[in-house]
């Protein structure tokens, strides 16, 4: 996929993957569907305020009895921006994994990625709150979205090709793929909204990292001797770009002003 979806390459930029396997049309479908029904069960129209959310949604304080919500809530979704953006990464990203590991592979990973982040957004608030990190009233939040399966996705892309470019939207600008989760991280952070669930995405990490250690996938990914060696490259590009530049420059300056005196 390198050169494609929001990949930077010697073939120029294009938008979306080659090919969309079937997997990520029926994952794609699936969330299509499951919004729809949430639109036409809510009371208002509106797809967070459905029915069912208040079932399958993920409540820390009501978890421990409906025990499938950690894996239900990532089917829904509060709004056609919400799910349209998870759809449009999952597609991008998803289609390349998909292709490269097959359907039953991809569709476990993606499944785990997203239950593995639905246990950390049950559990982790009531270790905040029993660490005053948090009101007890945040227990009754729900969460929901397939976020954290997404960021898993997101996660295998980027160590399968951490060398190949993606190109942002905003700010457009080409990224290592290995840098990736990183910059979202920051920019939900510095940016995003309040309602963004960043332990849920967290979790998904979590979940996607474990899931790829078993495969051998992060070994040596966040090594002292690697971040030295990227840490070097970057210095030398660094360097060579100073040097490129000044030679452009003094080009540019001889060009300007002529020939020198003849003799």
């Amino acid at each position: 996929m390198q050169g494609r979806g929001y990949g930077f390459g010697g073939g120029g930029v294009q938008f979306g993957p080659p090919v969309t396997p079937p997997v990520v049309k029926q994952l794609l479908i699936a969330n299509a569907v499951v919004y729809v029904l949430q639109c036409l069960t809510s009371p208002d129209g509106r797809a967070v305020n459905s029915s069912l959310v208040q079932w399958f949604a993920v409540y820390p304080n009501h978890v421990f009895q409906y025990v499938w919500q950690p894996f239900t809530y990532m089917w829904l979704h509060a709004s056609l921006m919400h799910v349209g953006f998870n759809m449009l990464a999952f597609w991008m990203f998803g289609s390349a994994m998909a292709m490269a590991w097959g359907a039953q592979k991809f569709l476990r990973y993606y499944l785990l990625c997203g239950f593995g982040a639905g246990l950390v957004i049950a559990i982790w608030p009531h270790f905040a709150v029993a660490m005053n990190l948090a009101p007890e009233i945040s227990l009754a939040f729900p969460t929901l979205g397939a976020s954290g399966a997404v960021f898993g996705v997101l996660l295998a892309y980027s160590l399968t090709w951490p060398d190949r470019y993606i190109m942002l939207l905003f700010p457009p600008i080409p990224i290592k793929a290995i840098y990736f989760i990183p910059l979202l991280f920051f920019l939900e952070l510095v940016t995003g909204p309040r309602n963004v669930s960043h332990v849920g995405h967290l979790g998904g990490v979590i979940a996607g990292w474990i899931l790829l250690s078993r495969d051998g996938r992060t070994q040596g990914v966040l090594s002292i001797s690697r971040l030295k060696y990227r840490w070097r490259r970057w210095r030398m590009r660094r360097k060579l770009h100073a040097v490129r530049e000044e030679e452009r420059r003094w080009q540019d300056r001889r060009d300007r002003d002529g020939p020198g005196p003849l003799h």
